[in-house]
């Protein structure tokens, strides 16, 4: 059943949410959408290659007010999806921003219209290099075009003109989150009423492109993966969890791997030959494991190539990319972040400074790393609530 009855409508409501045995403040059981385009008139990607049918999976929540004015985009980080609140059918677990968007929460369902897409690019539901080609009924594998945030952005606009929006109140992201987040702002100036990114950059720095790249090149030795052409067969499993382990450190700090696994092990101290003896090891093993079972390797080459091509300047000058941006601007970093250091949130502040855009920074005391900003919840739900109060007027 469709969330949207149609674009145009004076009120689009949530019908994909299912209300009957939830409990204060949950959304309860939500199914996922898919919006098509692109059939005839082929998208075009800032490589100048061009891309279509496309498919974008997406969830919304709350209801869209006859003005269509308190709609808020949700951006996911890289191995996110659509899901980002409430329970699918039959699952044990909720989306991956639960604990921030449902009724009384930072995104309070009661007053705003949620929407979260999957990226272009994905293996969630959109278009992606695990995707049919319609020109060889294969999937894309490395046949898939390069595509950048930039282009993540467009798709999504596409899906928010489906929509019936023409301006959010608000686009809000973590990590990559923050730099499409920061794309629309640029991409879209009139289309954004205000911008939250979270623990984010406006460009990769030298340490971020190399972890990427041990990543991807984790990937691309594992022999299962077979120049990219390992559909229906075994899958690059080792390579992908690899990957996966290098990012999980990065996740974390010192502090919190400290306070979580200490030097423990797993089963009393038993010498052995390089297995996975401490904590911390079967902790990596397990997330990895666990990782391969729900994405795509080629995905994650292209979705870290993406983050690594960012660069909000786009060949203008900073100063120029935001002396067009008329949006308000909550910026949050944590100060134990060392992935996307609370540095590159600082430049962030102080471009919009020098361009006259309105700005509020916050740096969180967190020892909780990058994982933060999906950890701190209260500290977040309050500077987040009085942010859209200010904005949008909601008491």
């Amino acid at each position: 059943m469709s969330q949207v009855a149609a674009a145009g409508d004076t009120e689009i409501r949530h019908t994909g949410t299912h209300t009957r045995g939830i409990h204060s403040g949950e959304i309860g059981i939500v199914d996922t959408q898919y919006y098509n385009f692109a059939a005839r008139d082929a998208l075009v990607l800032e490589s100048g290659e061009r891309l279509g049918p496309v498919t974008l999976a997406y969830e919304t929540y709350g209801k869209l007010n006859t003005r269509k004015t308190n709609a808020i985009l949700i951006l996911h980080a890289l191995s996110g999806d659509a899901h980002a609140a409430g329970f699918h059918r039959g699952a044990d677990k909720p989306g991956w921003w639960d604990t921030m968007i449902g009724p009384g929460k930072a995104f309070d369902t009661d007053k705003y219209f949620i929407i979260c897409s999957n990226v272009l690019g994905g293996c969630m539901g959109s278009t992606g290099p695990s995707s049919i080609d319609p020109g060889t009924k294969r999937p894309y594998a490395l046949d898939f075009p390069v595509i950048t945030i930039k282009d993540m952005v467009n798709a999504q606009r596409h899906l928010i003109d489906y929509l019936g929006i023409g301006k959010l109140l608000s686009v809000v992201g973590g990590s990559m989150g923050g730099m499409q987040a920061l794309q629309w702002a640029a991409s879209f100036p009139h289309r954004v009423k205000s911008v939250i990114p979270i623990a984010t950059t406006l460009k990769h720095s030298p340490q971020q492109i190399a972890f990427g790249e041990v990543g991807r090149q984790a990937i691309i030795a594992d022999p299962d993966w077979k120049g990219g052409n390992y559909y229906g067969g075994k899958i690059p499993a080792k390579g992908l969890a690899i990957a996966r382990m290098v990012g999980h450190i990065t996740y974390m700090s010192d502090t919190s791997m400290g306070e979580k696994f200490g030097r423990r092990f797993k089963n009393g101290k038993k010498l052995s030959k390089f297995g996975a003896d401490f904590e911390v090891e079967g902790y990596l093993h397990h997330h990895g494991d666990i990782f391969v079972k729900r994405f795509d390797a080629n995905s994650y080459l292209y979705i870290t190539k993406a983050l690594d091509y960012f660069d909000l300047s786009n060949g203008k000058t900073l100063l120029e990319v935001f002396n067009g941006i008329t949006a308000k601007f909550l910026i949050m970093a944590f100060k134990s972040d060392w992935l996307y250091p609370v540095y590159q949130s600082n430049e962030i502040l102080k471009v919009c400074k020098l361009a006259g855009v309105e700005a509020t920074y916050c740096e969180i005391n967190s020892t909780y790393g990058h994982d933060a900003f999906l950890l701190e919840v209260d500290e977040e739900t309050h500077l987040i609530r009085h942010f859209l109060k200010n904005v949008h007027g909601y008491e």
